[in-house]
């Protein structure tokens, strides 16, 4: 194991780990802001483009189970360095890409390019650092995808005028290639981290974890709550803000911004904290009852305009920090040795809570604006629906459904 205490073990280690999730944040987030440009050019209706956008969600939640198996056969460098090289293939094909199937193919590629950068992260970090880190660790390589959300937001924007969204792919497939290059040198050798496990009987794992009460109390948050909040972030916060608060593009891009400062302060201060919180008893579960209900609150709120825009979209973008306290309330009902893979079952339903809501949200708007709804009544119907499946998802949290914890 290499020392983790210096500043080689931070930039052999923790950098490319965290460039690989930036970028991987960076990607689920850029259509928020290209939507416009690409609606106008290749013709897509809403349901297109919530298709479309969320091709990302469903190749990346579908990944998620042979990820988790990979990462503990091959280990993080291998697997994370050999699909960040489809990543960049991806996004040069998304720059290349003239129709709404050649895109939903590009985008669902650079989904699958991007699936293992965050549990890749989480696994190296249990290989390679002290128990005593993981959290501030965890904290910090989430506050890393906050930074490439906000890249995603008015930077972007700034950049729209001068590279056109295609050409900001193009960057991002070198990028993608870069950081892919950079892990593939820079990490330790895990072979002698590698799983013993046959392929069935790691099948059969993933199976018992998907069957139990503590894979299936958090399933429903981690699909509305999680998934939710990434449909609003990569896609429809801007059409709320443009068609709802007549913000033009630049002001929903900076809104947008704001959203994701929030949730760089939020990730920052679990980060900061949580060492603190877990020695004072507060355990993971308690900070995400106490998260989505503030999430439920401040989303009524948006939903009904009431209070100022930018501190509500901030203090969402901050208590949704608390959606990575799924993976360690999840883990604390299994053994230490299968974070791996029960860590990558509560993706999988983030991700496709994500496809599902993302698109979904596209058809209730195109079926609401053809029953004679406006764009602002529709957005505010969907938006309400998608509150209240969140609303029966917290009900699991709640203290009376705790049962068979391990530690």
């Amino acid at each position: 194991m290499p020392s983790s205490s210096g500043g080689a073990s931070w930039g052999r280690i923790f950098l490319p780990f965290a460039l690989g999730y930036y970028l991987s944040y960076l990607l689920r987030t850029v259509n928020a802001v290209i939507s416009p440009a690409l609606t106008g050019e290749i013709g897509l209706s809403a349901a297109d483009l919530g298709l479309l956008t969320s091709a990302y969600f469903l190749a990346f939640g579908l990944a998620q189970i042979p990820v988790g198996i990979a990462l503990d056969r091959y280990g993080p460098r291998r697997v994370e360095g050999a699909l960040l090289m489809l990543t960049a293939l991806g996004a040069a094909a998304f720059a290349l890409g003239e129709s709404l199937g050649g895109l939903g193919l590009a985008r669902a590629l650079i989904g699958l390019g991007v699936s293992a950068c965050l549990m890749g992260a989480l696994k190296g970090f249990a290989m390679w650092y002290p128990a005593e880190r993981q959290s501030s660790m965890t904290g910090f390589i989430m506050a890393a995808g906050a930074l490439g959300a906000l890249t995603a937001s008015a930077p972007v924007e700034a950049l729209l005028p001068f590279l056109g969204w295609r050409g900001v792919f193009w960057i991002i497939a070198a990028l993608a290639a870069g950081i892919a290059a950079w892990i593939l040198c820079a990490l330790p050798d895990e072979a002698s981290h590698a799983s013993q496990d046959s392929l069935a009987q790691a099948l059969r794992s993933v199976a018992h974890i998907y069957a139990s009460w503590g894979f299936l109390r958090f399933a429903g948050s981690a699909a509305f709550f999680t998934g939710g909040f990434m449909a609003l972030q990569s896609l429809w916060a801007v059409p709320w803000m443009m068609n709802v608060n007549g913000l033009s593009l630049a002001q929903a891009a900076s809104q947008l911004l704001v959203l994701n400062f929030g949730m760089l302060a939020g990730q920052l201060g679990i980060g900061i904290l949580g060492t603190r919180l877990a020695r004072s008893g507060v355990r993971p579960v308690n900070l995400m009852q106490g998260g989505f209900a503030g999430m439920l609150a401040v989303q009524v709120l948006i939903l009904l305009g009431w209070g100022p825009l930018a501190p509500l979209w901030f203090l969402l973008g901050a208590l949704s920090a608390v959606n990575s306290q799924a993976y360690l309330a999840s883990a604390a009902y299994f053994p230490r040795e299968v974070f791996g893979r029960v860590s990558t079952a509560i993706n999988l339903m983030a991700f496709m809570g994500a496809f599902a809501v993302q698109w979904g949200l596209g058809l209730a708007l195109d079926g609401l604006q053809a029953a004679g709804h406006g764009m602002a009544a529709a957005l505010s119907i969907a938006f309400g629906g998608l509150i209240a499946l969140q609303a029966l998802s917290y009900v699991p949290l709640l203290p009376i459904f705790e049962r068979g914890r391990r530690n």
